[in-house]
């Protein structure tokens, strides 16, 4: 009979609302427990009638924790749209008694050798659809939870595995995609691959609130739902993590192993023998029920970031399984019409997959991770690593965050030290010993590579943390050198340094200068910048300095003193009083110091608009900065009177013809215009910019076979890494930056020659410009001395570009500041 139904449900769909028995995706020759409620006795429908959206998904796992012994929940927090992320764990009855005794015997494990783990339970984390727009993992979540629950003869397996599951690692996602589409669903299920239900709007299912892609949080953690995913990853220490995914409609099921050549080198082999190992009981799974797969010939396990790959380099296995989409309902295919109950089907067959796995190589895998810590304490290092910014502390802190909530062990620097040429303050500095149990995830996180075996990335090549912080670093330094370790990461106090009658300085340099700046100018007081050095009281201030003048404001210099208090402390900004203008350089009523504009911003969103870069910005202003920023969507965009925004930002692409000339009015009478990515060659074409673009010249391709033939030219793909710039600090766009170079994301391949005129290359690539990552030859031979960024007049008004995110994944925070410079002094370059 399932057969038939596989038959059915693949090839073949009924005219009226497809409808599955629960049985169909169940193991044959099973009985359950009648006391269990079925996922439809709950939400109302049968799983893969319809598109379970979370709210649903979360009723059913709270009434089944409830309804069985075997399962407890809890809620770990919430998502930016406040929805809840629950945990499930699921074990035997008894485990749940001596639970954390379970935990406990688990992590002593990794902390010495000699424990004997042969009689442990092994961990498995499961997670689900960590894309929203992926749902038929989360939708199988139903039914493997319901199995767990309620099916007889299982004991050996729950006996001997505590199950972390996570049904909806996207809340938000997941309730977006539902609703869109259970409303363009059909009573008569309609396959055409032209109908609306297969085409979501703008910006789709797949991200978060923010439209972060999630499965690039792991290492960098700035998500609220990775923040508590991470959290609950370091208290268990997971053997196995599983992370269930679609792709495109016309693929089969993919699990790991990837492609060989494209692991990290610093994951050991064995963890690619274990995953491979494992897989044969996903085939044997799937080979049952008939369903085609296929392995080690997509996907990678490079960077440390997706839920796949982070495990690895933290003692455990992580596995990635692919699903085809159908998107919808059903669609046609060229394998046929694939319909929703059977790519659920496929999610439900490997996670069960997973946990026989688990139970016949328990000891193996258990040993496995206590071998991994073992070799991390024999390559202990008596050295340590030092990052730091001794005029940033908020961006320094929230490195030393990341670091802490991945469990590393940071210390205080005992007292101010130079290294390197670089200065690292008490409090402004923090040190890591590399003789502790993480280290190996610390030289993840501070990996510098640039040789690489493959020339292909699924994703990101590079992601130093100290270059995308943006802070001095130094490796190799004495134990010595840390003080105290710090147990309660705080950030360091601010305030105002006193009372003045004349007036106050707010240095540029620190992160969130740039909320207190907006504070203080909605309050609508008036604000000045100091376009050069000056030193005032013995106290030296850098371009970019802010002066706030007590006279001629509406409040009062009492009520002004404690007004920029409160800035101060919620923007950790210190603020200066000063008693007199007269500088050492120029003085305060110097016509150096240029009135700042109130900046009311802009930003095109919708159709052909990047939906991850918009979001980064989006929740840059929102999140970070507290700023408005109003979102325009492109659909409705002729229709908006843009003479009330000082800013417009285009995150990439560009509109239609008729857009342009409204544009360009706008912006010769005074508006600044900022364009990332290809915006810039949207802008160069239609003549509101000048841009000389280059690009790598690849004449002939020889002794390269048709089979290998798109392996070359995606080797000229960026797909992220991190280059070097020289910087001019004495311009607008480089303001409260102190050094002369700058590390800069890159994942594009839009390089623009530098101007003649030195002083228009505020930004510009050092002769050898890669810190790390991949690039290849023709193009590393292209990219010396070329600039990323480029301002110009136009009319009254300036046009701006980046040819890259300087937002990138909300963890480049040592490169926000070039877009809060871009807005507060925009018309000033």
């Amino acid at each position: 009979m399932k057969k038939l139904l596989f038959s059915l449900f693949f090839i073949s769909i009924s005219i009226s609302a497809q409808k599955v028995d629960l049985s169909y995706y169940l193991p044959d020759n099973v009985t359950y427990n009648k006391s269990i409620p079925t996922p439809e006795s709950v939400i109302g429908f049968e799983v893969g009638e319809w598109h379970v959206s979370h709210d649903k998904l979360m009723q059913y796992m709270k009434v089944l924790a409830k309804a069985s012994d075997r399962i407890t929940i809890e809620n770990r927090g919430v998502t930016y749209e406040d929805r809840p992320l629950l945990l499930l764990t699921i074990t035997s009855a008894e485990n749940h008694k001596n639970i954390e005794n379970i935990r406990q015997n688990h992590i002593d494990a990794t902390n010495d050798s000699s424990v004997d783990v042969s009689n442990n339970p092994i961990i498995v984390y499961q997670g689900f659809s960590i894309h929203g727009n992926e749902p038929s993992g989360s939708n199988a979540a139903l039914a493997v939870a319901y199995y767990l629950a309620a099916a007889q003869g299982i004991d050996d397996l729950l006996n001997n595995i505590v199950i972390l599951f996570d049904p909806s690692f996207n809340p938000d996602g997941l309730q977006r995609f539902a609703y869109w589409a259970n409303t363009n669903r059909s009573k008569n299920i309609n396959p055409d691959p032209n109908d609306r239900e297969f085409s979501e709007i703008w910006p789709g299912g797949r991200t978060n609130h923010y439209q972060f892609d999630m499965n690039r949080d792991w290492l960098p953690v700035q998500l609220p739902e990775s923040k508590v995913r991470i959290e609950t990853f370091h208290k268990w220490l997971p053997n196995i993590l599983t992370d269930h995914h679609e792709m495109g409609s016309n693929s089969s099921f993919f699990f790991q192993p990837g492609i060989p050549s494209r692991t990290n080198p610093m994951t050991p082999q064995i963890n690619q023998d274990l995953t491979k190992e494992i897989a044969t009981y996903h085939a044997k799974a799937l080979d049952k029920i008939g369903s085609l797969y296929y392995s080690e010939e997509s996907f990678d396990d490079f960077y440390y970031g997706k839920g796949s790959t982070f495990p690895d380099i933290n003692g455990g296995i992580g596995i990635l399984f692919e699903q085809g989409s159908s998107r919808g309902h059903a669609q046609e295919t060229e394998n046929g019409v694939l319909t929703f109950p059977f790519t659920i089907r496929n999610q439900f067959t490997a996670a069960l997959s997973t946990l026989e796995a688990a139970k016949s190589m328990r000891t193996k895998i258990l040993k496995y991770q206590q071998d991994f810590y073992e070799q991390s304490r024999s390559s202990f290092s008596n050295k340590a690593i030092v990052f730091g910014d001794e005029k940033d502390a908020a961006k320094t802190y929230h490195l030393a965050e990341v670091l802490k909530r991945h469990q590393v062990k940071i210390h205080d620097v005992k007292s101010d030290f130079t290294q390197n040429g670089k200065n690292f303050i008490k409090g402004y500095s923090y040190v890591i010993p590399m003789n502790q149990k993480n280290h190996r995830l610390v030289k993840a996180m501070f990996d510098v590579r640039t040789t690489f075996k493959d020339s292909l990335f699924y994703d990101v090549s590079a992601w130093t943390f100290n270059h995308a912080f943006g802070v001095d670093y130094a490796e190799n330094i004495s134990l010595s050198k840390a003080g105290d370790e710090i147990e309660n990461l705080t950030m360091p106090t601010a305030g105002v340094s006193y009372r003045s009658d004349y007036g106050y300085l707010m240095p540029w340099n620190e992160y969130y200068s740039p909320k207190a700046l907006n504070a203080i100018l909605q309050k609508g007081l008036r604000a000045k910048v100091s376009m050069k050095n000056f030193n005032n009281g013995g106290k030296d201030y850098e371009y970019g300095t802010i002066f706030i003048p007590v006279q001629n404001q509406k409040l009062s210099s009492e009520q002004l003193y404690n007004f920029l208090t409160i800035v101060s402390n919620n923007s950790h900004v210190k603020i200066y009083g000063v008693s007199t203008g007269l500088n050492d350089g120029i003085d305060l009523g110097s016509r150096n110091f240029e009135a700042i504009t109130t900046p009311k911003v802009a930003m095109l969103v919708g159709d052909g608009i990047a939906g991850n870069d918009s979001g980064e910005i989006w929740h840059l202003f929102d999140q970070r900065f507290d700023m408005h920023l109003t979102r325009l969507d492109t659909r409705y965009f002729n229709r908006v009177d843009i003479t009330k925004y000082t800013h417009i930002i285009i995150p990439s692409s560009g509109l239609e013809r008729a857009a342009v000339e409204k544009l360009k009015t706008w912006v010769r009478n005074g508006g600044v215009l900022i364009g990332y990515k290809n915006t810039a060659r949207w802008l160069s074409s239609n003549k509101m910019i000048s841009l000389d673009f280059t690009s790598a010249r690849i004449d002939s391709i020889e002794n390269v076979s048709f089979e290998k033939r798109s392996l070359k030219s995606g080797a000229q793909v960026i797909g992220g890494a991190i280059f070097e710039a020289n910087i001019d600090r004495s311009h607008p766009i480089n303001f409260g930056y102190k050094n002369n170079k700058i590390a800069l994301f890159r994942n594009s391949t839009m390089f623009i020659k530098a101007d003649k005129r030195s002083y228009n290359n505020p930004i510009q690539y050092s002769k050898q410009p890669l810190l790390s990552g991949y690039i290849s030859k023709e193009n590393a031979k292209i990219i010396p001395n070329t600039v990323p960024f480029k301002a110009q007049r136009y009319g009254r008004g300036r046009v701006l570009v980046f040819t890259d995110n300087t937002n990138f994944r909300a963890f480049w925070f040592g490169t926000n500041k070039l877009l809060m410079n871009a807005v507060f002094f925009g018309d000033k370059m």
